[in-house]
């Protein structure tokens, strides 16, 4: 079986993420340098009109290309399951794992926040006021919300979760049909993604421009107590991340019988060229080589590598649901029980479908739909999209850990024909 990285499918987007940086941070001097000026008010009447537009145009967005790449994603998923025992292993292994990252940051997030809260100034600094507290569903709702009388319906009014799960559903059973009208369905989803992956890089190519606005704005409402918040955030979502990463590194030790110092040693040149790219795609060649050094088979490692670099991501539900929890607290949503499995398993189809773009881009197609689905405003992910670059780095350590890992406790099992 011939594992079809994304980059054969999808365009190439560079996203401007150091220039957004500099809108954001530009926008809070700005807005601090010229409060109570009537200078303030007249940038304000552009200012605020144009970070307003352009948080539109960003959630416009979300749902097509979330559809189509849901889709692709868990019909990839399952292609890659039926390539033989070896696939179905690392699958399932996946699989596991991207569920536990998931649910340990929605264990894990929420007491770190209630141990250590958002600054209360700055809490209500960052999220402007931008959104309504969100209204969580009780048991009886969330079954419903599952199951709706018209998915056109459910889609206009931005339910996440069951159009998430239909698309789901509809990509499980797109395996039951002939190869052709499978095949033809295969590339009208595929098209969509790629369509709306390119207007989604139009969006973020104005990202300077908006995040400006919406930090001046900001700024001049707040002062710099946002920037308190913003800290606050990065630590938190890195915290998430980092308990991610030491749990593959303890996964690949443990369960692969390899010795830590070894392990730690194959990774370093792995770090140095995931800090340096923020990808795991770019990653591949370096992560091919710790496995050499970890005495991985290589017909074991060529086949499982690019598979995990296709559709698996073991930050990725960690963080983004730590994302979502933490604007669910900026905006005084209150998520129960029954918000936070429907938060897990969102984030766990999602990050069967996210793929090898800049961080800036996988953060809106991937946080959006989690937040959505369990009734937390997305109005603050303008600005912490801002600000992704640095949690972006602890995504791809993480990410490359857990590739490096399984493909180690995968070879540790009977050899198996991959295709």
């Amino acid at each position: 079986m011939t594992t079809r990285t994304e980059a054969a499918k999808f365009p190439e987007i560079r996203v401007p993420a150091g220039l957004t940086f500099a809108g954001l941070a530009l926008g809070f001097a700005v807005g601090v340098m010229l409060a109570g000026t009537p200078a303030l008010d007249i940038l304000l009447r552009f200012a605020e009109p144009a970070g307003t537009l352009w948080l539109r145009a960003l959630q416009l967005t979300i749902l097509p290309l979330v559809i189509g790449l849901v889709y692709t994603g868990i019909s990839q998923t399952l292609e890659a399951a039926g390539g033989g025992a070896l696939a179905r292993r690392a699958v399932i292994t996946f699989c596991v794992i991207l569920l536990a990252s998931g649910t340990v940051s929605a264990i894990l997030v929420p007491g770190l926040l209630t141990a250590f809260p958002i600054p209360e100034r700055a809490a209500a600094a960052l999220s402007g006021g931008a959104a309504e507290a969100g209204t969580v569903p009780g048991f009886a709702e969330i079954l419903k919300a599952m199951m709706p009388s018209n998915i056109f319906e459910a889609a206009s009014t931005g339910a996440m979760l069951p159009i998430v799960l239909f698309v789901a559903v509809l990509a499980v059973a797109a395996t039951r049909i002939a190869s052709e009208p499978r095949r033809q369905l295969g590339l009208l989803f595929e098209g969509v993604a790629a369509a709306m992956m390119v207007v989604i890089g139009w969006v973020l190519m104005l990202a300077p421009i908006g995040v400006f606005g919406l930090a001046v704005t900001l700024a001049a409402a707040s002062g710099a107590e946002a920037i308190a918040a913003l800290a606050h955030y990065i630590v938190i979502v890195v915290a998430a991340g980092t308990v991610v990463l030491l749990g593959c590194f303890l996964f690949g030790v443990i369960a692969g019988k390899r010795s830590p110092f070894a392990f730690a040693r194959a990774l370093v040149p792995v770090y140095a060229v995931a800090i340096s790219t923020q990808s795991s795609l770019a990653s591949l060649p370096a992560m091919l080589g710790a496995t050499r050094r970890l005495g991985v088979r290589e017909s074991t490692a060529d086949f499982v590598l690019p598979l995990a670099v296709a559709i698996f991501r073991a930050t990725s539900p960690a963080m983004n649901m730590g994302v979502a929890i933490y604007c669910a607290y900026l905006t005084g949503t209150t998520l129960g029980p029954l918000a936070l499995v429907a938060g897990v398993l969102v984030a766990f189809l999602v990050s069967l479908s996210s793929v090898s773009l800049p961080g800036t881009l996988s953060f809106v197609i991937s946080v959006g739909p989690i937040a959505q689905a369990m009734g937390v405003p997305i109005g603050p992910l303008a600005l912490l999209v801002a600000v992704e670059v640095l949690p972006d780095i602890m995504r791809t350590l993480g990410n490359v850990t857990g590739d490096v890992a399984v493909t180690a406790v995968v070879d540790r099992e009977p050899q198996a024909d991959p295709a």
